[in-house]
């Protein structure tokens, strides 16, 4: 009711004669109030509701001047990330194999909690260092690579892997569902319970996160990132610059080397006063 009385205070015409156009320039004025996009989407939520409730119960002619796509896109959160020490932290908590090796193929690999769950042995490329994720995200392939210590981890945990009928890389290993492949919610809870242990606040797509931040500071190309993340944008992947300050940092100071010796003259330090 709050937002319905600000609307109908504004409006300069009755409420049955209110357009599209009129809609619009609402939103204008709000955001010239400063208000957010959130705010906004509220407001055009009520203002939409009331129109419905003429039409539907009031059985009044009046159509909806409040169209779906008028509500304003919302800013997405920047993707949270592990510090350095954080990572090494977490990694010296995880001690079984099983666990162990999925952990290394969100960090190092950039596998979705879903792409683990639903990893096959026949995917896994060992003698290359390869992984092909089949029907990820958008329902895509992809090939993604395996750093050393994430073969280490994956060989580890495969040599001591039973129920060799299993199609599936990673099973249950204790419980009625023993030696059934492992679910989404099973990857999660186990990254749960060794954050607690290890005092963090980590869910598995953090992981990711922390693997695309890494790859940027450490100079990877974007379309590399993009490649192996499975993006279907690379606007996508560009959050990621907004996170990565030390990326920003060492090309700011490359650049500038290259520009002082290009441009600046000569200076004696001497002569300064």
């Amino acid at each position: 009711m709050n937002t319905l009385k600000h609307f109908v205070l504004w409006l300069s015409v009755p409420i049955e004669e209110v357009t599209n156009k009129k809609v619009l320039q609402y939103i204008e004025a709000l955001l010239d109030r400063t208000l957010k996009s959130k705010s906004i989407n509220c407001h055009l939520d009520s203002i939409r509701g009331f129109y419905e409730y003429l039409h539907n119960e009031e059985e009044l002619p009046i159509p909806n001047p409040v169209k779906r796509g008028y509500a304003l896109r919302l800013p997405r959160p920047l993707p949270r990330y592990l510090k350095d020490e954080e990572v090494h932290k977490l990694l010296h908590t995880v001690k079984k194999p099983r666990d162990r090796a999925m952990l290394y193929l969100m960090l190092r690999c950039g596998l979705r909690v879903e792409e683990v769950a639903r990893l096959k042995l026949v995917n896994l490329d060992l003698k290359r260092k390869q992984i092909l994720v089949q029907h990820g995200k958008g329902a895509k392939d992809r090939i993604v690579y395996i750093s050393n210590d994430a073969y280490r981890a994956l060989v580890a945990y495969l040599k001591q892997r039973r129920y060799e009928r299993s199609k599936n890389v990673f099973l249950v290993e204790k419980g009625t569902y023993k030696g059934k492949p492992i679910s989404v919610r099973g990857v999660q809870k186990r990254i749960e319970y060794y954050s607690r242990k290890a005092g963090l606040k980590v869910c598995c797509h953090q992981l990711r996160h922390t693997m695309a931040t890494q790859m940027l500071n450490a100079d990877a190309e974007l379309v590399t990132i993009q490649d192996l993340l499975g993006h279907g944008n690379i606007k996508t992947t560009q959050r990621y610059c907004k996170l990565s300050n030390l990326k920003v940092q060492k090309d700011y100071y490359h650049a500038m080397e290259r520009i002082m010796k290009q441009y600046s003259p000569p200076m004696n330090i001497d002569s300064w006063g």
